[in-house]
């Protein structure tokens, strides 16, 4: 009744109920949108058929265009995913969790023509995570000039799910990766669409962090990728070991096999059961039985990354990468445990590193274990990652540009959580306003905004033009970097030692085929394996 009478009132008083937006004419249909301060922003674009029912496990399939205009006015779904406990730093409020998931947003300044294209892939592990979260809102990102795309995609068991009698069904005899197929997908759809909104189909960065960045270094690895962006960002990526399809290599179980072994421990017989099951109960089963979601190298979708990069085989674009001070100081549970004492620190850092142990203890000193366990967590998955990703690049004849971020504010200090992870992505999309609830918040001060300023200002500048500007040089022959302190800070040869031994561990453990190099470091690192005999 109340809408009702707003409604009479409405047309009584000479106001249309609803506003009108402005219409675009994309080739997958027509769409309205809301005008917001020199914008046009669009929400909830489908950009794929649902991957429900018998489409469950499966690449998505393109939509046919849609007759009469589709109001775009509300985002879509998240993917459906666990529920986070409220007040966290990273938890999120969505009010909307389905397998009908498939949509992407769109921030473009009016009037537009051709403008370069950022695709932002959110975080979360791969577990969960959606384009809907606040802090990604890129209208200020899309007042510099650039047109913004962020983009839901499948996650957890629903996005990567290997299992044999789904490489059976396949044409090309694989499985899982349905989440990087999906990125794919709206990449393509941003391809065949975006000038309609007034981007440059040739001009399109993607873009991500933590598993954003991860689903970057994929992109960048996938042959199925290739001619979809000419540009990348790279957010506290991580290059760990990802599993092979069928074999068992470095130490990790085939994802057939843990696919296999998931649908045992769930009770489902077979395929049909699997997909009759429901989502929520998939969701809530999957990780009890150890199933983590990962890309499944197949040599069709994905190549395993380090090797790709070591190749040449990636992505010849571009590159921004970098990491946080403090990345695990909000993720501690990847940290391995504090030994009792000094002496037990140095003691099994020896046992473990063996020749390298005495590099290893410069970097990372028993006199203060603490910050000592931090820091060798986060280089051997973000710092040594970052580094070689430019490095990889500039090898290629491409820019690459390292970043670190190392800014701390009263209140994130105060919780021993200086330049945590994903600290960045305010500043990157200047919602310091929108962040979660249990994020701690930085001062209106001149000092953030100016950091704001830079921060926003090179990655837009990047996207424009593949180089950031504002006195940040490529990595190059100087292995030249940016520090984002309290203001940006041009430097070089970051953290001296760390690549180098990062490097050396990995090349190892890859050269003896038999142990990961995800999270086991440190106090709790295997045995390291002698230097190959080419390398003596």
């Amino acid at each position: 009744m109340r809408a009702l009478l707003g409604a009479v009132l409405a047309l009584v008083l000479g106001a249309p109920a609803l506003a009108a937006g402005p219409v675009v004419q994309a080739p997958a249909g027509a769409v309205r949108g809301e005008a917001a301060g020199g914008l046009g922003v669009f929400k909830g674009i489908p950009y794929a058929a649902p991957p429900t029912g018998q489409r469950r496990w499966k690449p998505p399939a393109p939509l046919a265009p849609w007759t009469g205009v589709r109001e775009a006015r509300d985002f879509g779904p998240a993917c459906l995913q666990p529920r986070m406990p409220p007040g966290g730093i990273y938890s999120s409020d969505l009010p909307q969790l389905s397998e009908d998931c498939l949509t992407l947003n769109v921030w473009a300044p009016k009037d537009a023509k051709a403008a370069p294209v950022m695709v932002w892939i959110h975080g979360g592990s791969l577990v969960t995570g959606s384009s809907r979260e606040s802090m990604y809102d890129g209208a200020a990102l899309a007042k510099r000039g650039i047109v913004v795309v962020s983009i839901n995609y499948r996650l957890g068991v629903l996005g990567y799910l290997a299992h044999p009698a789904l490489s059976a069904e396949s044409p090309d005899g694989v499985s899982g990766n349905y989440g990087l197929l999906d990125q794919i997908a709206a990449l393509t759809w941003v391809k065949r669409n975006i000038a309609a909104f007034g981007g440059d189909p040739a001009k399109v960065t993607v873009a991500g962090e933590s598993a954003g960045g991860l689903s970057v270094m994929y992109l960048m690895a996938s042959p199925l990728a290739r001619g979809l962006f000419d540009k990348a960002i790279l957010q506290s990526a991580y290059m760990i070991s990802t599993p092979e399809l069928k074999a068992n290599r470095f130490g990790l179980e085939p994802a057939e096999a843990a696919g296999a072994r998931l649908a045992q421990q769930i009770g489902a017989a077979d395929l049909a059961a699997l997909r009759a099951m429901d989502g929520v109960q998939l969701i809530d089963k999957a990780p009890k039985t150890g199933f983590f979601p990962l890309g499944s190298v197949d040599g069709k979708v994905l190549n395993q990354p380090v090797e790709a990069f070591d190749r040449g085989e990636q992505a010849p674009v571009p590159i921004l990468a970098g990491f946080n001070a403090g990345e695990i100081r909000s993720l501690r549970r990847l940290a391995p445990p504090k030994p009792a004492s000094a002496a037990d620190y140095e003691r099994e850092i020896r046992a473990r590193y063996g020749d390298l142990a005495d590099a290893f203890l410069r970097l990372y000193p028993a006199t203060d274990m603490g910050e000592s366990i931090l820091a060798t967590t986060r280089d051997a998955l973000y710092g040594w990652t970052a580094e070689r990703l430019v490095r990889k690049q500039t090898e290629l004849g491409q820019p690459g540009f390292l970043y670190l971020f190392d800014h701390g504010w009263p209140a994130a200090n105060a919780l021993d959580l200086h330049a945590f992870h994903a600290a960045e992505i305010p500043y990157v999309f200047g919602t310091h306003d929108r962040t979660p609830t249990g994020w701690p918040k930085p001062p209106a001060s001149s000092t953030e905004t100016r950091l704001t300023e830079a921060i926003q200002g090179a990655w837009a500048n990047f996207v424009k033009t593949g180089a950031p500007g504002g006195g940040w040089r490529p990595y190059g022959e100087t292995r030249a970097y940016m520090a984002f302190e309290d203001a940006p800070r041009p430097a070089e040869r970051l953290m001296p030692g760390m690549y180098e031994l990062n490097e050396a561990v990995v090349r190892r453990r890859r050269v003896e085929g038999k142990t990961p190099w995800n999270w086991n470091v440190g106090v709790v690192s295997p045995p390291l394996p002698p230097e190959p005999p080419e390398r003596r």
